[in-house]
């Protein structure tokens, strides 16, 4: 009896696993974030969140965008490994985090909600479906 060589098996294996791991990452890369057109048009409008990495408000704020605060428009401020802000944020006259700043320069301090960053700056609140259609 010939046997089916393992290493066979195990390549094709292997190579099913990275296929399908490959065709995931794909398709959650393709499809749009939930607040994607909030996040371009806080962006095109001059919104800019400053923020810290180490802040965990700011992470807060960056999980209710989810994938769609890649559009947004972020300062990082904190300086690695010590303390203190970047220039840019000093200037900005940042003093806590996160902190948006309008176009017309007021300040918005804390989470903020998406809806409430849509109404301050006249921007629609349509949710993205899946297959990128506005709800």
């Amino acid at each position: 009896m010939k046997r089916f060589p393992t290493a066979l098996v195990g390549g094709f294996f292997s190579l099913a696993v990275i296929g399908g791991g490959s065709f995931l990452i794909w398709r959650n890369a393709s499809t749009p974030g939930q607040y994607d057109d909030l996040a371009q048009c806080l962006t095109d409008k001059g919104v800019k969140m400053y923020g810290a990495y180490w802040c965990p408000h700011c992470q807060n704020q960056k999980k209710a965008f989810g994938k769609s605060f890649d559009k947004i428009n972020y300062v990082e401020c904190a300086l690695p490994g010590v303390q203190g802000q970047t220039k840019q944020c000093d200037d900005a006259g940042i003093t806590g985090y996160p902190t948006w700043v309008m176009p017309d320069g007021e300040k918005l301090s804390g989470e903020q909600r998406p809806e409430e960053l849509a109404d301050a700056v006249d921007c629609s609140l349509s949710h993205q479906t899946p297959s990128g259609a506005s709800q």
